[in-house]
């Protein structure tokens, strides 16, 4: 792992360790979750984030009981519960942060599915499993956070059996933007001086012996999720307090605030991507 990958890791594990990040992803997503959901007009954040899981889940058709998932960046293992507890598999969450993983942990124990889901403490630039250990490689709004991107997909290809999927989705500048400068701020907040899009992607997938089997634009759920969880953090403020930290809440709103405007002025993307290995 070279010297800038290495901090940007350090920089997402210490951010997702630290007890503000803890109490508030557990407390607005329910506990479940840190991911964008799939909005209607009824749905909260927790049942639009387990949407979203579904929705991907349903498009697999390898998912079935004994596959091998790979989750990589799982959080607290909410989708790894669904895929092993509502369709068999059996799922290795791969996160860096231990204090999801110890949340993940002990969900995992009280849902009884500690036999089909094993956690590692780790980083997906550098997946700690053999060749073609998986059938299906997983992720949620995560490999945003990577220092080397491509180091990523080269070892989601390398751990991914012949003919496996990988399903993922993550939030992204849109393709045609041609002045990067205009989301320095959300790119200040998350530490990184880039994201990806659906054609770096797609470029990218392409090069390593992926086909292509759907991607779904969802463009306007990212919009939706953050100005969600921004309206909610602002009406729950005062049950935090003692909770997390009122700079972390300010940061956190300023931040969020940031997404919707990106969103709103068309230079974010957000979709679900769904590849096959060649």
């Amino acid at each position: 792992m070279n010297q800038q990958t290495a901090s940007v890791t350090e920089i997402a594990r210490d951010y997702y360790d630290s007890k503000d990040a803890d109490n508030f992803y557990a407390a607005i997503w329910g506990g479940e979750d840190i991911h964008i959901g799939l909005y209607d007009s009824e749905r909260s954040i927790k049942q639009a984030s387990h949407e979203t899981v579904l929705h991907m889940a349903r498009r697999l058709r390898g998912l079935k009981p004994g596959a091998h998932v790979l989750d990589i960046g799982s959080g607290y293992g909410g989708a790894a519960r669904v895929l092993a507890g509502g369709f068999g598999a059996d799922v290795t969450c791969l996160n860096l942060s231990r204090v999801e993983n110890d949340r993940n942990d002990a969900l995992t124990k009280e849902q009884g599915l500690s036999d089909k889901i094993a956690i590692l403490e780790g980083s997906f630039e550098d997946i700690p499993a053999n060749d073609a250990a998986f059938d299906i490689v997983w992720s949620q709004d995560a490999i945003l956070h990577a220092g080397d991107r491509g180091k990523v997909l080269d070892e989601v290809a390398r751990v991914l059996k012949k003919g496996g999927e990988f399903i993922f989705t993550d939030p992204m500048q849109a393709d045609a933007l041609t002045d990067a400068s205009v989301l320095q701020a959300i790119y200040d907040r998350i530490h990184l001086t880039s994201l990806a899009s659906f054609g770096f992607y797609r470029r990218e997938l392409e090069q390593r012996g992926f086909s292509e089997v759907a991607v779904e634009d969802f463009t306007n759920q990212l919009r939706n999720h953050y100005a969600r969880v921004k309206a909610e953090l602002a009406e729950r403020r005062p049950q935090f307090e003692g909770k997390i930290s009122p700079d972390y809440i300010d940061r956190m709103l300023a931040g969020l605030q940031s997404w919707v405007d990106g969103a709103d002025q068309g230079h974010l993307a957000w979709g679900v991507m769904h590849f096959e290995k060649s």
